[in-house]
């Protein structure tokens, strides 16, 4: 996902998530990015600043989990002088570094007690003191922060101060994981593909349709970044310029999706036929969008539906609205 400054993506999910940040990016509001990893959460934060009035100012991202907690005060928030072992000279923070910008705190869920309490007060009065300092200094800064963790339920666990949840979580920004809109696995794949070709310089390297069936079908644990991953590493290594289904990783290959058509058992209980219904839809409805690629008005016609008709589907089934690129377009 380096190197792209926009989410790459045509599913209602993707639309939905634009949308919000599009709102969001105006105002100076705290945004909590919430999604599993290699979804796009510090993208989905670098949107948000790019379509803000702090456009020209820093975007500064901290990764809370990767810095050893004894440091990142020190990081955050800088430092005087003697400050402790090793302090040989001022250095500024991270929040001094981004004034008039953004910071990200990317794994804050990882942030221990001590910090949280200070970060808690530099949201509520802009201001900031560093390690060894005897005043504060004000800073005009946007946070937006993100975890893969559901933070609720750390703050129920005494893990996280409930205080602090309640300061980052002014705008939730959920990604949605890939597996929940594989339409787009074609488009990510052309999106790598292009990317990845550009840094050979013999030849440009194409996938099979089978192969990119199998993409399809996988459930991307990884998400996106195991997407892209895997395909600058089948552009590395392949041979012929073609990648095929027999270059994809063993555990690609096997993958047996959970959506596969369902066979209903009945039980001494019975059979929730409505359920069953629903999900044989849904499987057939995935397997329409598969075939063409992620074009809906084809996808309609291979189920006998027409475009509206589907669209409404995949409406009820996401619980979101219809956007302009349902009615437009593929």
């Amino acid at each position: 996902m380096n190197g792209s400054t926009q989410l790459i993506g045509q599913h209602p999910l993707v639309h939905r998530v634009r949308g919000l940040i599009k709102r969001v990016a105006v105002t100076n509001a705290t945004c909590l990015i919430l999604g599993e990893s290699g979804t796009g959460k510090e993208l989905a934060a670098r949107e948000v600043h790019a379509q803000s009035l702090r456009a020209e100012k820093p975007f500064i991202p901290v990764n809370c989990g990767a810095i050893p907690a004894d440091l990142l005060e020190s990081e955050m928030f800088g430092h005087e002088r003697g400050s402790f072992t090793g302090a040989i000279g001022a250095r500024a923070g991270m929040f001094q570094l981004a004034n008039g910008g953004t910071i990200f705190l990317d794994e804050i869920s990882e942030m221990s007690p001590v910090l949280q309490v200070k970060l808690l007060r530099v949201l509520q009065d802009h201001e900031v003191r560093p390690v060894g300092a005897d005043r504060s200094s004000t800073v005009d800064v946007r946070v937006v922060s993100a975890t893969n963790k559901d933070l609720a339920m750390q703050v129920e666990r005494g893990l996280f101060r409930e205080d602090l949840y309640y300061r980052l979580e002014v705008i939730p920004i959920n990604l949605p994981p890939l597996r929940e809109r594989r339409s787009d696995v074609p488009l990510l794949v052309r999106h790598f593909l292009d990317r990845h070709n550009k840094k050979r310089s013999d030849v440009d390297v194409t996938i099979t349709e089978e192969a990119l069936v199998h993409l399809w079908e996988y459930d991307w644990p990884g998400n996106v970044r195991e997407l892209e991953n895997l395909l600058e590493r089948l552009v590395i290594l392949s041979e012929d310029a073609v990648i095929r289904v027999e270059n994809l990783p063993a555990n690609v290959r096997s993958f047996i999706s959970e959506n596969k058509i369902p066979k209903p058992v009945m039980s001494d209980e019975g059979l929730d036929l409505t359920n069953a219904v629903e999900q044989f839809e849904n499987r057939l409805i995935d397997e329409a969008l598969r075939r063409t690629k992620g074009n809906k008005q084809a996808a309609a016609r291979l189920l006998g539906l027409k475009r509206t008709t589907l669209v409404a589907k995949l409406r009820r089934r996401r619980g979101g609205p219809v956007v302009a690129s349902d009615m437009t377009g593929t």
